[in-house]
C-alpha cells in the first residue's frame, strides 16, 4: 500500500472515531431551554405519555470506553495502512506461525511413510485411506470423486496410461506434472490431402481400433498415407502411441476428449493442450507418495494383498 493510501486510511479511521465521539457528546448533554424529558407533548389515550429521557450514564460511559478501545486497538495492532502497530503483530506472521504448528503435526502423521515404495503403501489400509483423503481434497476437482475423469481429464481407474502406469512414473507425474501437446495439423493435412484430409485420417484411426461400425476402407487407405506422413512420429507405425511423449494409443477404445467425429476433427484440426499441474510444492513428496499409492491401487492389486490372498 502506498503512503498516500495509508494516510487516506488513517484520516478515514480518525474522522470516524472522532466523529462518533463528538456525536455521542453532543447528543447526550442537555442545554438551557430544552424541554423536560416528560414534556414531549406526545400523549395517547389520555394516560400514556412519551418521554424523551437521556440514556443512562453507565451506558454512555460504555460507549466512550468502546471508542477508547478502538484507539488502543489501532495503536497496538495496527490497521492504519502500511504502518504496523506498536506490538508488531501482523496477520501474515500469525498465519505463518499457525501453519508451522500444523505442518509439524501433519509431518508427524506422514513421517512413517517417507520413502516407502508405492506398491507397498498401496497394501497398507491406513496409508491407502490417507491417500484417498488427499485425492479427495486435491485431485477430485479434475478427475472426479470416483477418479473416473471427464472430457479432457483422464480416467485413473483403468489400465490406460498415456505417460506410463508404473508406480514411480505415476509418482513423477504427480510431483512434477505433465504437459501433453497435440499440434494443430489441420492446415498441414489439408495441404497434403485436400479438404477431406482430416476425414481420411479419422477413418484410418478408427480402423486401427475396435470401432468397425463407421469403418470405410477407401477413406482409411487414403488416411493411412497422411497418417504415415504426419502422425506416425508420435503415435507410431501401429498407432500404439509413445508414453515418453504422452502420445496416446489409438488402437484402444479410450478417447480422452471424446470419440465422436466432431471431437476427433477438432483434435486433429486445432490440436489439444492438456496440462497436469505439478504438486511437489503443494503436497511434498511423502503426501504425493500416498496419493500415488491410492491412484495406483485403483487399477492394480498390491503385492501384499496378493500374498495375503
Amino acid at each position: 500500500m502506498s503512503t498516500s493510501w495509508s494516510w487516506y486510511v488513517i484520516a478515514l479511521a480518525a474522522l470516524n472515531l472522532l466523529g462518533i465521539t463528538w456525536l455521542l457528546w453532543w447528543t447526550s448533554k442537555r442545554r438551557p431551554g430544552d424541554p423536560k424529558p416528560e414534556e414531549t407533548s406526545h400523549y395517547w389515550d389520555e394516560d400514556i405519555t412519551e418521554y424523551n429521557k437521556p440514556m443512562p450514564r453507565w451506558w454512555i460511559q460504555g460507549f466512550y470506553i468502546s471508542i477508547a478501545f478502538g484507539f488502543a486497538y489501532f495503536f497496538w495492532y495496527g490497521g492504519l495502512g502500511k504502518y504496523p502497530g506498536y506490538s508488531g503483530w501482523t496477520s501474515k506472521t500469525e498465519h505463518a506461525q499457525d501453519k508451522a504448528v500444523w505442518d509439524e503435526t501433519l509431518a508427524e502423521t506422514f513421517r512413517p511413510y517417507e520413502g516407502q515404495p508405492i506398491d507397498q503403501l498401496a497394501g497398507d489400509p491406513v496409508a491407502l485411506n490417507l491417500g484417498r483423503s488427499i485425492f479427495a481434497n486435491t485431485c477430485a476437482t479434475c478427475h472426479g470423486s470416483s477418479a473416473q475423469g471427464a472430457i479432457g481429464y483422464p480416467n485413473l481407474t483403468d489400465d490406460i496410461w498415456h505417460w506410463g502406469g508404473e508406480p514411480e512414473t505415476i509418482l513423477e507425474t504427480i510431483l512434477d506434472g505433465r504437459e501433453g501437446v497435440m499440434p494443430e495439423w489441420g492446415k498441414v493435412l489439408t495441404g497434403m490431402g485436400g479438404e477431406n484430409a482430416i476425414d481420411y485420417v479419422i477413418a484410418y484411426v478408427r480402423a486401427l481400433g475396435t470401432d468397425q461400425t463407421t469403418r470405410n476402407d477407401f477413406m482409411a487407405a487414403r488416411g493411412k498415407k497422411l497418417y504415415d506422413g504426419v502422425c506416425v512420429a508420435c503415435h507410431g507405425v501401429e498407432g500404439k502411441g509413445n508414453q515418453a511423449l504422452g502420445a496416446p494409443d489409438l488402437t484402444d477404445d479410450y478417447w480422452m476428449y471424446g470419440d465422436s467425429k466432431e471431437s476427433l476433427y477438432e483434435t486433429i484440426e486445432n490440436g489439444r493442450h492438456g496440462v497436469m499441474p505439478a504438486h511437489r510444492d503443494l503436497l511434498g513428496e511423502t503426501r504425493t507418495r500416498l496419493v500415488a499409492a491410492y491412484i495406483w491401487s485403483l487399477s492394480n492389486t498390491p503385492a501384499d494383498s496378493k500374498a495375503a490372498q
